[in-house]
């Protein structure tokens, strides 16, 4: 059995550039075989992007997918890497429908291919439902070594195909991948594939995809793990990556089959391909990120891709001198740079003086473009024509704000960043048409717990690097207000945000119900207020921007709630 490397293309593609894809698959093949490798694995659906959603129903999609494949196949030779062993994921379609795959391509050819299932239309986290109508297996063999091919869910069931290529005789399996970050996850991911490559006896290579997809971030960390457990290689996460991993011969490989009850099976088997020079030396081996770093990692990765994917140049938030605005600015500052970043404070007769400050010495220690726009008089003109009082009055200086900001974005093409953070629209403390307003929503899926966690780390971060932490510190000590009254606070209608977001989360994460949250000690009227505030909410949640999903339950990518609904916790459960 002769060496073989597998380079592992960690890539960020682009949701229906076509083109644009193929081109990025040919640039990182061309490294690859710079590398020495003789086999390249790419992401799930690298070709179309990931997730394609509803255009997975249209015909003409599919069959331009199909096209852009063989079309790769011989930009792969004419680029001179032909004979490096290319597999890639893809969109096909048949008379089932969409479905995702992966191509073998080879020397100008598709050599071989999988399917791995229709592709389904569920959500996109529901990663236990498991589609496999056609139960294929598909093995290449390079340099003496059987290669078998899964797709993300493949290995996340007990009994999906792994058990079966072992049985058939595999030497490795490729796992092509577009799993999403979320907390905690990256942890899980490795957990499964241990479990898979230990099922299946043989290494796992699994190639995540890296970038930003509206809503959703991918991590990247792709890996190499050992039928033992042993990391053989491991990409850093949030970036870009090949990692090249040399697989050692085993001792004693599994003898082919040439079938396996309930599976069919190809085996294809192309020519052996030369050692391209390279020694053989330890691959590298990234380490996870800390929690609070992976966090902005996701948030940072989110915006900058929703930006530069959408063709936007800049953005413009309301800069309040508030711990969401900071944290949300900042995030852009790391996303964009400070040119593209554009604050504007906006005060009204009850913004306190150290609110403008504070927005000011933002936008002094981070460089940001930074104006002044006072909304006292737009307050005014709607007061006293509309004889407004109390939360009327309050919330149409939100909606000055709001109009401001979408002025500004008209003039300049701005896109505008609203700054709420998930513990607010959880209990509907946001303004529609008001700081509701914008096209993303970088923080929408952080409590406000965690927002004043990343705010500390990124500080901490700058100052260890000997730069000048971004966010001011009375941003993040002073409490919390949304100043729309004299001597306003949050604290005067919600808890400490701390025990707020032990209860949302229980309550919006974990969907436990009241007599639940109260058996682990919360208060029953502090639960019981909260609770009524969520459900009382989902019409505004429905209307608020989308925003990077950094949770299990981010809300309208995860959690939806019928707006019309008489059920309510509080009343018709039974507590």
């Amino acid at each position: 059995m002769q060496a073989l490397r597998i380079a592992l293309a960690q890539t960020n593609p682009t949701v229906g550039d076509l083109v644009g894809n193929s081109e990025l698959i040919v640039e990182w093949t061309s490294r690859a075989a710079q590398d020495g490798a003789q086999v390249v694995v790419f992401p799930e659906m690298a070709s179309t992007g990931y997730p394609v959603e509803d255009l997975a129903l249209r015909p003409s999609f599919a069959l331009a997918s199909h096209s852009a494949l063989d079309a790769l196949a011989d930009a792969l030779e004419r680029a001179g890497c032909g004979d490096v062993l290319t597999v890639v994921g893809f969109l096909e379609r048949d008379h089932a429908g969409s479905r995702n795959s992966a191509a073998v391509l080879f020397r100008g050819a598709v050599v071989a291919r999988y399917d791995k299932h229709a592709l389904p239309t569920y959500r996109v986290f529901d990663e236990l439902r498991y589609f496999a109508p056609g139960r294929h297996l598909s093995i290449t063999k390079v340099n003496g070594f059987r290669l078998g091919i899964v797709i993300c869910e493949d290995i996340w069931q007990p009994g999906g195909p792994v058990p079966a290529y072992a049985a058939a005789g595999v030497d490795a399996l490729l796992c092509l991948n577009a799993s999403p970050y979320e907390r905690g996850k990256s942890a899980i991911r490795r957990s499964v594939v241990e479990r898979r490559a230990a099922e299946a006896g043989v290494p796992i290579v699994y190639t995540n995809l890296v970038g930003g997809q509206d809503e959703l971030v991918f991590d990247g960390g792709s890996m190499v793990i050992a039928a033992d457990g042993t990391m053989m290689g491991r990409s850093p996460e949030f970036t870009e990556h090949l990692l090249s991993v040399d697989m050692p011969p085993l001792d004693s490989p599994a003898p082919d089959r040439d079938s396996v009850d309930g599976w069919s099976l190809t085996r294809v088997t192309v020519p052996d391909l030369l050692v391209r020079g390279w020694d053989r030396t330890p691959a590298s081996v990234a380490e996870p990120l800390p929690e609070e770093e992976q966090v902005w990692g996701a948030l940072v990765t989110g915006l900058r891709d929703y930006v530069h994917k959408n063709g936007f140049t800049s953005v413009v938030l309301g800069l309040s001198g508030g711990i969401d605005s900071a944290a949300v600015a900042a995030i852009a500052v790391d996303a964009l740079g400070s040119d593209a970043v554009h604050g504007v404070s906006m005060p009204s007769q009850y913004s306190s003086d150290h609110s403008r400050s504070d927005a000011d010495e933002f936008a002094r220690r981070t460089g940001i473009h930074f104006r002044t726009e006072p909304i006292e008089g737009m307050v005014s003109a709607f007061v006293e024509q509309l004889g407004l009082t109390g939360l009327a009055e309050e919330n149409i200086q939100a909606r000055c704000r709001g109009m401001t900001l979408m002025a500004l974005s008209n003039t300049a093409g701005h896109l505008v960043l609203a700054t709420g953070n998930k513990s607010e629209l959880a209990v509907g403390y946001s303004t529609i048409y008001g700081d509701a307003v914008g096209g993303f929503a970088p923080i929408k899926d952080v409590p406000k717990s965690l927002v004043w966690e990343l705010a500390r780390w990124r500080n901490k971060a700058a100052a260890e690097r000997g730069e000048v932490p971004p966010i001011p510190e009375d941003s993040i000590d002073k409490p919390p207000s949304a100043e729309l009254r004299p001597g306003q606070l949050d604290a005067d209608s919600l808890p400490d945000y701390d025990e707020l977001d032990a209860i949302l989360f229980r309550y919006v994460d974990c969907d436990q119900g009241l007599q639940d949250i109260v058996a682990a000690g919360f208060d029953r009227d502090t639960a019981v207020d909260i609770l009524r505030k969520v459900d009382l909410s989902e019409y505004k949640r429905r209307q608020y921007p989308i925003g990077t999903k950094v949770t299990s339950r981010a809300f309208g990518r995860d959690r939806r709630m019928p707006i019309t609904n008489r059920w309510r916790e509080i009343g018709n459960a039974q507590v």
